[in-house]
Order: C-alpha cells, then sequence, then structure tokens
C-alpha cells in the first residue's frame, strides 16, 4: 500500500475513529484505505484500524461514515435523503455520477433495491411511477405544442428543457414511449391523439439516435 510509513504507537479507539473523521473531512468523503495510507496528515497506520475495529468498514461505520461499497440499505437509504436535503429536490442518477467519489454508485442502489426509483421511494421521495411520468411527458408536450403551434420536434423539446428545468428530458421523453417503433414517433401520436381537436399541426420529426 502507499503511502508513507506510521508510527505503530498505541492509540486509543477515540484517536483512531477521530483520524478516520479527519482524513473524511479533508477528502470530503470516507476514505478507502489507500485514502487513508497517503494522506500525510493521517497518522496511524491502516492496518492498526483494521486490527482494532475488526474490519475497514466497520471502523468506518464506528466513525460515522459510510462505505461506499458495502452500505447496508439503511446506509443508501440515509445517503440518498442527505443528499436530497442538501440539493433540496429528489436526487437523479446524474447527482450520483457527479459525487461518484463520494457517494455509492448507481449500480449499488440497482443491485439492493432493483432500480434507483424503487430506492428514491423507500427513501421517501415522491417518485412518479412510468404511467405518472407519460401522463406528465403528454402534459408538458401539450403546453409546448401550443406554443409552437404544431407537434414539437425532438430538438424544440431540447430548447425548451434549457429554458425549463422542471421539464422532462427529451431523453427521458424518449424511453418513457419507446416500444416497437422509435419512441418519439410514439410520443408524437399519444401526443397528436390529445390534441386531434385543438387542430394543432402535425409533421414534428424523430431524432436520430445516438451512436
Amino acid at each position: 500500500m502507499a503511502g508513507k510509513a506510521r508510527s505503530r504507537r498505541r492509540y486509543s479507539d477515540e484517536d483512531l475513529l477521530a483520524e478516520l473523521t479527519e482524513c473524511a473531512r479533508r477528502l470530503r468523503r470516507s476514505p478507502t484505505m489507500r485514502e487513508f495510507a497517503d494522506d500525510p496528515r493521517a497518522r496511524a497506520h491502516p492496518q492498526t484500524v483494521v486490527e482494532r475495529f475488526g474490519t475497514w468498514n466497520d471502523a468506518k461505520r464506528r466513525a460515522g461514515l459510510v462505505p461506499r461499497r458495502f452500505a447496508t440499505k439503511d446506509e443508501l437509504l440515509l445517503q440518498l435523503r442527505t443528499l436530497g436535503d442538501e440539493l433540496g429536490r429528489t436526487p437523479t442518477g446524474r447527482d450520483l455520477d457527479a459525487r461518484r467519489a463520494a457517494l455509492p454508485s448507481k449500480s449499488l442502489y440497482w443491485h439492493n433495491f432493483g432500480s434507483l426509483s424503487n430506492a428514491l421511494r423507500a427513501a421517501g421521495f415522491d417518485v412518479p411511477r412510468r404511467e405518472e411520468r407519460r401522463e406528465r411527458a403528454l402534459l408538458q408536450g401539450r403546453r409546448l405544442a401550443a406554443d409552437l403551434g404544431r407537434l414539437p420536434r425532438f430538438a424544440d423539446w431540447a430548447e425548451a428543457r434549457r429554458r425549463d428545468g422542471s421539464m422532462l428530458s427529451e431523453w427521458q421523453v424518449y424511453r418513457l414511449f419507446a416500444g416497437g417503433r422509435g419512441g418519439w414517433t410514439n410520443f408524437l401520436a399519444a401526443l397528436g391523439a390529445r390534441l386531434q381537436p385543438s387542430g394543432v399541426e402535425e409533421g414534428a420529426s424523430a431524432p436520430r439516435r445516438r451512436r
């Protein structure tokens, strides 16, 4: 393991836990053994911590820190609630990706809860079901179509979302309506059926697939 040689002097449990907490504060995340060993201001050897508390993750839990790879379900939900408090809204997968050095990965939530949406619901967030999200997309599409005077193109939706971050993204809409045909085609068909009485013009193009 990298890092300078550490003293093996006698530390109390409180000393070792304080070392872990201070290292986490400097890193702004729960440290791995390697990160702790590489921290020049941490005095204890990581193996000393392991020998005292049994495992590295048990030591971190005693220090009030959450393991990033082997968190329990309760710890994972606490992380989501804390992130939600920080953001002031329901966290997204993109939020987790942006903090992947400090927070558990999306795949860990999928492994434990079946999906990130399930985890968010378990954490107490109001996450709409698929049908509710489809209805939300159609309502947003109806408003955009009224502004445009026609069915929205994929690029129209992307531009509208840049102006209004509360809208679903164009790719979220695409995936919600994906089926035997392209998702945007399906979405426009459903939206057109809603708008027939209003006389909104058709003729919106489907997106090109991302490569």
